[in-house]
């Protein structure tokens, strides 16, 4: 029971990393840099509750959430791909745009810049693992990988998007257009990662400050480790909730001081990365800026 526990709480803490990764997948695949994942999540987080708490119920979340989280990428994609600006300080934009934009709407719709008030979600709240099980999100977040790797591997789109990722200009002279097919991908990186940011808000039944607590850099960091295949990137995924749900329940324990244990999930990252890096081989055209036609 007690393995059996662990494994679900890992599958449940994976699902945020999930929804990012195989949307940071499909984005740097088409040769844009996913820095943006976390801005992603936490907007969606912030639309789900608003989605929520004004009458839409847990599903009017997920399409609020959803809406945001295609709003960031579609500046995104303006920024980089219309106007060519540089990918990784255009990233960094947006998330601390969504920061500083979510505190301010958070005051603005709650009268609190630290957290919202409780909303339904899916389930009631203190139910731990069965109330997650019932939650279609959940379920959608595993169903991500194997789809997004069909939609990668088997479909003429995701044949573009690799051929755009790897040498736009090639793909070009065949007819494939280039800023359309980036464009798309870094739509759905933002609707997934969004989708990430809702489970989170709607599990915790709130919104809180800048409660995606860096989950988007880990997404990108599985996306890395597992060389932007989306089947290695979610064994990434739930390696990195295997670090976090040990971490949770070696809070219990006092012999380990809580500091050193709160960075566990963090180290993992950071060993895992320091292990690929040299070795993975991103895509040929990632983060250069295509010289195409628009």
């Amino acid at each position: 029971m007690i393995v059996l526990g662990f494994l679900l709480q890992t599958v449940r803490i994976a699902v945020p990393f999930l929804f990012a990764a195989v949307g940071g997948v499909l984005s740097e695949r088409s040769g844009l840099v996913a820095l943006g994942l976390e801005g992603f999540m936490l907007g969606g987080a912030f639309g789900a509750v608003i989605g929520d708490f004004y009458g839409g119920g847990a599903w009017g979340g997920i399409a609020a959430g959803v809406v945001v989280g295609v709003a960031l990428a579609a500046l995104y994609a303006l920024c980089v791909v219309r106007f060519r600006a540089d990918q990784v300080i255009v990233g960094i934009a947006i998330n601390l745009l969504v920061i500083g934009a979510t505190r301010f709407f958070l005051l603005l719709a709650f009268d609190s810049a630290s957290n919202s008030p409780r909303v339904a979600g899916f389930g009631e709240a203190g139910r731990g693992l069965l109330s997650s099980l019932g939650n279609p999100l959940l379920w959608l977040g595993i169903l991500a990988v194997p789809l997004t790797a069909w939609l990668v591997h088997r479909t003429p789109f995701g044949l573009r998007l690799r051929a755009v990722g790897e040498h736009p200009e090639a793909a070009e002279s065949l007819g494939i257009r280039v800023p359309r097919v980036r464009t798309l991908a870094v739509l759905l990186s933002g609707a997934l990662a969004a989708l990430g940011g809702v489970y989170l808000a709607l599990e915790q039944h709130q919104f809180s400050d800048q409660m995606t607590a860096g989950r988007g850099f880990i997404a990108l960091a599985a996306v890395i480790f597992g060389r932007w295949d989306p089947a290695r990137a979610g064994v990434a995924c739930l390696l990195f909730a295997a670090a976090e749900t040990l971490e949770i329940q070696l809070q219990t324990v006092s012999v380990v001081p809580s500091q050193f244990v709160a960075m566990i999930p963090y180290v993992l990252t950071i060993v895992a990365l320091a292990g690929v890096v040299g070795r993975a081989v991103p895509p040929a055209a990632l983060g250069k800026t295509a010289t195409v036609a628009d």
